[in-house]
């Protein structure tokens, strides 16, 4: 009965335009880009910080559109997995291409994590709350679900962001210990993957029943759907390849670009992993926003704790790797200020996810909680 939704044309006039936009601003930026010792006046440093933050914006809405109509297709929680693992794909080429890029970033994935954990989990989360108890009440995430992606972030964000303060060297850990903690890190999400999808699988479904209007399609007829258009499902496939390239392309053309911006202006040093999960994370917020205001609260929670659990379990690693390899430092351990945010939203997100029902104020903590973030980055 919905089939009209889940059929959207693979290459759409939108995607076309977005992988030609894309295309076209790395082939301009290879053409007549800077070298890494070229300063620009400020005007025209702003315009292409501007430009090609907006190529990246839209070329992660198309990858953000086409992992959506592969989720409608494979059902849940297979489909938000889909969704989730794309932008974390994002995500990870971003800083892994600021890393191998000129100049220092020592504590860009520290800042860039710490950035997605306060938007997924308060600023998404917020606002998918207030949305979603405005909208409809009675809402109840699956507290199975919910409950586990919160057991892996404690040991997850306490590893990443504590532990290499208590036994590192200068708040970054030492090769055995990043070894092993990238070795561990990676055994526990793939074991958590493999629970997902299998035999926890009813854990990350929705328990509320949301009204006729805006209930999800069933999972069961999902696998039938995708057997009988696997040349739709490879399509979207390549388009989203097609459209994440550029996007990696272009963030190593970014990152000597923020350097300067950032030196010229004196602002903040964390300003650069900030907008990296801005940027990352801005399509997925909005996906948020628009589950919960179908009614799909299980799915809210998917998105941003899901979300989080693959960013951490899957970014931190392959940094800790890249620093092993290049011979790099990477720092990890948090400030005071960072860390009494990080326990407060996890507290916040156990009350508000594990109550009877969802509502506004429940949000509204959340987005508190994310202002005080913006403050303390701008203090």
């Amino acid at each position: 009965m919905r089939t009209t939704t889940t059929t959207a044309p693979v290459w759409s006039r939108g995607a076309v335009a977005r992988i030609l936009l894309g295309w076209a601003a790395v082939t301009a930026m290879f053409l007549a880009g800077p070298g890494p010792d070229d300063r620009f006046a400020a005007p025209i440093l702003a315009l292409l910080l501007c430009g090609i933050v907006v190529v990246i914006v839209l070329c992660a809405s198309g990858v953000v559109t086409q992992a959506e109509q592969l989720a409608r297709r494979l059902g849940e929680p297979y489909g938000t997995l889909v969704l989730t693992l794309s932008i974390v794909l994002i995500e990870v080429a971003l800083i892994s291409a600021v890393m191998l890029g000129p100049g220092e970033h020592a504590a860009i994935a520290r800042d860039s994590v710490m950035a997605v954990s306060m938007i997924i989990m308060n600023l998404a989360a917020g606002l998918a709350l207030v949305v979603a108890a405005r909208r409809r009440r009675g809402l109840r995430p699956n507290p199975v679900g919910t409950s586990i992606y919160l057991a892996l972030l404690i040991v997850l964000l306490g590893v990443t962001f504590a532990l290499p303060a208590a036994i590192g060297d200068g708040g970054a850990l030492r090769p055995w210990q990043a070894a092993a903690t990238a070795t561990g890190m990676i055994a526990l999400y793939a074991l958590f993957l493999s629970r997902q999808v299998g035999v926890d699988r009813s854990d990350f479904q929705e328990i509320t029943a949301p009204d006729d209007r805006a209930a999800s399609a069933p999972a069961a007829p999902a696998a039938p759907a995708a057997s009988t258009d696997r040349r739709g499902l490879w399509g979207r496939a390549v388009v989203l390849v097609v459209t994440v390239i550029p996007i990696v392309l272009l963030s190593h053309e970014l990152a000597p670009l923020l350097d300067d911006a950032v030196d010229r202006v004196g602002a903040p040093t964390a300003l650069p992993g900030v907008l990296i999960a801005v940027i990352v994370f801005l399509p997925e917020t909005l996906t948020t926003v628009h589950a919960a205001a179908a009614g799909q609260i299980q799915r809210v929670s998917n998105l941003c704790h899901g979300a989080l659990v693959s960013t951490v379990g899957v970014t931190v690693p392959v940094v800790l790797l890249i620093g092993l390899v290049t011979g790099q430092t990477v720092l990890l351990a948090e400030g005071p200020s960072n860390l009494a945010l990080l326990v407060m939203t996890i507290a916040l997100t156990v009350v508000s996810f594990g109550n009877s029902r969802v509502t506004v104020m429940h949000g509204v903590a959340h987005l508190a909680l994310f202002g005080l973030y913006a403050m303390a980055v701008f203090s």
